[in-house]
């Protein structure tokens, strides 16, 4: 009866969003003030129903009702709670109806939250949400309906893949969803000044608290996958160039090209054209990240197997999102005026390189992701494209951005003294030259390409702290005068300040465990020893050490240095039964400076066991480098401004004048 219950919440969430696609956009036509406010009744209400849908498919996982079919293919009364509750997400269904959660979730968000948005401005946003809504829920009750019931129901299910039996890949969904729909509020907004054809500095304050909380999310979630690759895969990598992998990064990419653009327009005004265009493609590229994972196109370890009629359906949902949208630009885009001047050296210009290099290094990922597609197509040879294309082209890009982004963030608007910042910046340069002469000198593994990506990640962060320095005037006013500016700095300096630290440890992190690694492959019975990177690893054989719903073989391996014990890492092979699939867990010891990561592979003889050895410096500092912009980007979320006296859409010249002074 539950399962019927969720089952008419999302046919009546369908009905709300029919209401809510068309009824605001009729009054906001119209000045109805009655026919708008229903986007927002409509909104709640949607996200309301959706909500009890998705409690029900979670009861149905929890209790074990194996008459849901989502449920009998999904899981199995042994599994433990977390991935039972895990996998009501773990699957193409159930991962359709958090997606309509969320997307229900921002839209009430933006009816609640946006109380200050101009009447027939936020009717608009909320009716293309709820176009959006409407399609995806359509594609759910057509094809993808989580509550079929199964008659006679089965005794017991079949499980769920056993990778994605993770407490990492639990929370990896929902985050990474938060991010991709969370878009979608942006692009909203964007088609809104599209039909009122007016975007101004206010507009951009209003999207930009919305753009950064996608931004935010998708960070957290990327960086997720990533560690959960790293520590359940057992390859000993944390990146891999997987289509499905460049499916999220291709949206981050664009997403913080459109942040930095959306600065522009707020402060100055200009390049509102691109920003727009930007917002589409933002979300479009969520949209494309969706039918690549659910269309069958893809064989990836992270994709929805599905039958092609899905696929046919998404695509033709991405067909009209995204022609629908890019034909609006085409027709209103011309019409807006590009705003204030800049010179060729300024911040505006800087930060319009920023969105170059960004839009460019997006391009390139989805090339190389599509091209083997489109060849496909053409009954051309099967061909994959992997990391050697991907370091070769997309690494070339980072490196003048990266050089760029201390300079740009101290730059003046309109008209900036390149001399006087890079003078400002002797300090951040001379560090960043002493790290590569260090690593050149005293790291044996280092070549030119690794000293070059040290000496960038030092320039970042060392150009992060003199922005710092400069802003609260250190060493140029009073230490007490110093302090007080820095108590009183906005929360949106210190998002560009720590962000762009962050990604400057992220740089070294990414640099260390690339150019560092130290990977051993051998076969190893109890007793033996090996050496990698000057540890001493002793092998001391394997036991058995089965789980709740699961078998395994647990390796151990004691690791010394200087004859010092330092690590015991145990890895396991493990085999799901009820799945029928195995899976490998790495023993990983981790600090700030390397980790030790050790995998058992398959036996080889008796008692005689194929192991992999790595030694990956450094390791920890991408996802640490991760966590730290994804704090700048709530130092900025949080910032005043976007909270308290936001002024409305400007209704006139000399109210927008008002709103920018």
């Amino acid at each position: 009866m539950i399962a019927e219950l969720g089952h008419l919440a999302l046919v009546l969430a369908f009905v709300l969003a029919l209401v809510q696609a068309s009824l605001p956009m009729i009054g906001a036509s119209r000045r109805d003030p009655f026919l708008m406010s229903t986007g927002s009744t409509a909104a709640i209400g949607q996200f309301v129903f959706i909500s009890l849908a998705f409690a029900a498919l979670i009861h149905g996982y929890v209790v074990s009702d194996f008459s849901i079919e989502n449920v009998f293919l999904n899981s199995h009364s042994t599994k433990p709670l977390l991935y039972k509750i895990s996998g009501a997400w773990g699957n193409h269904e159930g991962s359709l109806v958090l997606w309509v959660l969320i997307l229900a979730l921002f839209g009430a968000a933006v009816a609640v939250f946006g109380r200050n948005l101009p009447a027939p401005f936020k009717a608009r946003t909320l009716a293309v949400q709820g176009i959006i809504g409407l399609g995806f829920l359509a594609f759910m009750l057509l094809t993808s309906n989580p509550f079929i019931r199964l008659d006679p129901a089965p005794l017991d299910g079949r499980g769920l893949n056993p990778i994605l039996q993770d407490p990492g890949l639990a929370m990896h969904p929902p985050m990474l969803y938060l991010g991709y729909v969370g878009f979608s509020t942006t692009f909203s907004f964007a088609m809104a000044a599209l039909i009122e054809g007016r975007v101004d500095a206010t507009w951009a304050r209003w999207a930009r608290p919305w753009t950064l909380a996608a931004w935010i999310s998708l960070t957290f979630g990327i960086a997720l996958g990533s560690w959960w690759a790293y520590y359940e895969l057992g390859w000993g990598g944390w990146w891999f160039w997987d289509p499905v992998e460049n499916a999220s990064f291709m949206p981050w990419l664009a997403g913080t090209a459109l942040l930095h653009s959306a600065i522009v327009v707020e402060k100055r005004e200009t390049l509102k054209s691109w920003t727009i265009l930007l917002a589409i493609l933002t979300f479009s590229l969520s949209l494309l990240g969706t039918f690549l994972v659910r269309s069958g196109v893809l064989t990836s370890v992270h994709a929805f197997a599905t039958d092609p009629e899905r696929g046919v359906f998404i695509l033709a949902l991405l067909v009209v999102a995204i022609g629908g949208s890019l034909a609006l630009y085409s027709w209103r885009a011309p019409s807006m005026q590009g705003g204030g001047l800049f010179a060729p050296i300024s911040r505006e210009s800087a930060l319009l390189l920023n969105n170059l290099l960004l839009a460019t290094a997006t391009a390139t990922v989805l090339l190389g992701t599509l091209y083997p597609l489109f060849l496909d197509a053409l009954a051309g040879p099967k061909i994959s494209v992997g990391p050697p294309f991907f370091n070769a082209t997309f690494v070339p890009l980072m490196v003048p951005l990266l050089v760029a982004v201390p300079i740009g963030s101290m730059l003046a608007w309109k008209r900036g003294d390149l001399r006087g910042v890079v003078a400002r910046l002797s300090a951040a340069g001379l560090a960043a030259v002493l790290v590569a002469v260090l690593c050149s000198l005293y790291i044996d593994w280092t070549g030119t390409a690794a000293a070059l990506g040290f000496a960038l990640a030092a320039w970042l962060v060392a150009g992060s702290l003199n922005d710092l320095a400069f802003r609260i005037g250190l060493f140029r006013i009073g230490f007490a005068r110093s302090l007080e500016r820095l108590a009183g700095l906005p929360g949106s300096a210190w998002g560009v300040i720590v962000a762009h630290a962050g990604l400057g440890i992220l740089v070294a992190g990414i640099t260390a465990s690339s150019a560092g690694q130290s990977e051993r492959i051998l076969t190893m019975k109890a007793g033996d020893e090996t050496d990698i990177a000057g540890y001493t690893v002793r092998f001391e054989g394997v036991t058995n050490a089965d789980g709740p719903n699961y078998e395994a073989r647990r390796g151990t391996f004691v690791a010394s240095l200087d004859g010092e014990v330092v690590a015991r890492l145990h890895s396991e092979k493990r085999f799901f039964p009820v799945e029928g699939r195995p899976t490998t867990e790495a023993g990983i010891d981790t600090t700030l400076w390397r980790d030790l990561y050790f995998v058992l592979g398959d036996e080889a003889g008796p008692g005689l066991f194929t192991v992999r050895l790595y030694h990956n410096p450094l390791v920890i500092w991408i996802w640490g480098g991760t966590v730290i912009m994804g704090l700048g980007g709530f130092c900025s979320l949080v910032d005043r401004r976007f909270r308290i006296g936001v002024p409305r859409m400007a209704q006139s010249h000399a109210v927008a004048a008002g709103a920018r002074a």
